[in-house]
């Protein structure tokens, strides 16, 4: 077991603080069956005081969880703690994570002496032990707080019963070398810690989020605290693929095992870009588009003679085909469940009955529908006939050189119809506008994106939007080789999300009621 990593993800939880990348109650659920079919150890459900919303999300992933250990957040306050076992306590191995801030910075915030700090924290780990045996706690900003204060309350924290103590650096500040230095201090000097799993959380402020991650492995921390697609507060944290498939690729140096599928990585990433409407950038170490990519005639003359000259890893590895075989407007159904298969979707008849006839209309657009399409194709689907307050009926655009621009559309609003034109700088301002001007609403376009999904004048554009109202954000996105009504649908499927969110009787399903405080 010395050698065994565990795998903590915190993507329903600091992922999900990332702005805009709210999921529904439906999302989380699905995201949290999914880390456990891949094998994570822990999964940090949520933050269970937070919102009503985040409670029921975090008590029913306990509920359903088969494998993994389900964490839930509290800080140091009994009110927390308590709130948190009442949500983890159905699973079959619970865990409560508290946290306090225990750098200078952070005192200062609470007002606290490192006397008084010591003892809450004695008092608050001792509350947690007491509801659960498996206990684990923060020093929020430990890379900056005094040594000798750290050693101090670590070894407060391990006699007050926390069976993992998670070295967060919160801030993203620390190097490799001081990652390492840090774990092997930690287990010199304080009593207990050779009974205990340390942990480590890294923010990517600096791009060194996964090397920070793993120099901390090398110095004898035996979990990793990680996301999927790297997701989470600023410049997010350190991403589950990397540490995973860097443990897996450099067994010669780095001897560890964990007990994650990774031929479950893209399908996850892909999920969690859709449901957080963060795109993945083409450059992304292990799921980016372009990871497996060969341009260059010297690589490719040596991918074709042999793979390994430019290539650590296989496509396969990661639960990519590792070719793509391209469909057409002539293939049939079952060709494509069997595309749909290898890409690792799993769709019941009549769900692929809706794709099938989305597929043709692309094939018919499109000479060659590659796999990209595919995904891009199923990302699209996920995101219609949910909560379509508002439908797209019908959009003309005028553009060019000559001004104005215009935009002439029809909506459906509630089962009504709705018409009218509206001129812009360009036809997707004008597109925005004319929407804006059947529905009127105060939402500010926060971020507007396009992406090529495949290469050509005829491939589809991805197009993410992101919403915000009255501290309310709302992502849509959609996939359209007319990048303008690509434009329009990621448009109106965000503010369909921002309509359910005004909607929502339980307060703070999809938003906020305390302000999260980062625990890593």
């Amino acid at each position: 077991m010395t050698d065994q990593v565990l795998i903590f993800d915190t993507t329903l939880r600091d992922g999900e603080q990332s702005p805009g990348a709210t999921m529904s109650h439906t999302e989380k659920l699905e995201i949290a069956s999914l880390l456990d079919e891949m094998g994570v150890d822990i999964i940090e459900a949520g933050f269970p005081i937070a919102s009503q919303g985040d409670f029921d999300a975090v008590s029913e992933i306990a509920k359903n969880a088969k494998n993994a250990v389900i964490c839930g957040l509290a800080r140091a306050s009994f009110g927390d703690i308590d709130r948190c076992m009442e949500a983890v306590k159905h699973a079959a191995q619970p865990r409560i994570h508290t946290f306090i801030g225990t750098s200078p910075l952070h005192r200062d915030i609470t007002a606290l002496t490192m006397d008084e700090m010591a003892d809450k924290i004695h008092d608050t780990v001792t509350h947690a032990r007491n509801l659960c045996d498996n206990v684990q706690w923060s020093p929020m900003d430990a890379i900056r707080t005094e040594h000798d204060y750290l050693c101090r309350v670590v070894e407060i924290a391990i006699k007050a019963g926390a069976t993992t103590i998670n070295i967060p650096d919160t801030v993203g500040y620390t190097i490799p070398r001081e990652s390492s230095d840090i774990i092997k201090m930690l287990l010199e000097r304080v009593p207990g810690a050779d009974d205990i799993i340390f942990a480590t959380h890294c923010h990517n402020d600096l791009g060194m989020a996964t090397a920070n991650s793993l120099a901390a492995v090398e110095a004898g921390a035996r979990q990793i605290e990680c996301t999927i697609n790297g997701l989470g507060e600023r410049a997010g944290n350190t991403a589950l693929e990397e540490v995973v498939m860097a443990l897996k690729v450099r067994q010669d140096i780095m001897p560890y095992a964990t007990k994650i599928d990774t031929t479950k990585i893209m399908n996850i990433s892909r999920r969690v870009s859709q449901v957080s409407g963060f795109v993945v950038q083409p450059n992304k170490a292990i799921v980016g588009k372009n990871a497996f990519a060969h341009e260059s005639g010297i690589h490719q003359d040596g991918m074709l003679k042999n793979a390994e000259t430019f290539e650590i890893m296989r496509p396969a590895d990661v639960g990519l085909s590792g070719t793509s075989l391209p469909l057409g407007k002539h293939s049939g159904r079952a060709a494509l469940r069997a595309k749909l298969e290898e890409l690792g979707y799993e769709l019941g008849d009549n769900q692929l009955k809706d794709v099938f006839v989305r597929f043709k209309e692309l094939a018919d657009r499109k000479k060659e529908v590659l796999d990209d399409d595919i995904v891009a194709l199923m990302q699209d689907t996920g995101s219609e006939g949910q909560n379509e307050f508002i439908k797209i009926k019908k959009l003309r655009v005028i553009c060019g050189s000559e001004a104005p621009q215009t935009a002439d559309i029809t909506l459906e609003i509630d089962g009504e119809e709705k018409h009218c034109t509206a001129e812009g700088d360009g036809p997707v301002d004008a597109t925005f506008k004319a929407i804006k001007t059947l529905y009127p609403t105060e939402a500010r376009l926060q971020i507007y994106q396009v992406n090529a999904v495949t290469e050509g004048t005829d491939a589809q554009a991805t197009v993410s939007v992101r919403l915000e109202e009255d501290g309310r954000i709302a992502t849509g996105q959609s996939s359209h080789t007319d990048t303008v009504f690509a434009s329009a649908k990621a448009y109106v499927n965000a503010v369909n999300r921002l309509i359910v969110r005004r909607t929502k009787s339980a307060p703070g399903v999809d938003t906020k009621e305390v302000k999260y405080t980062d625990a890593g």
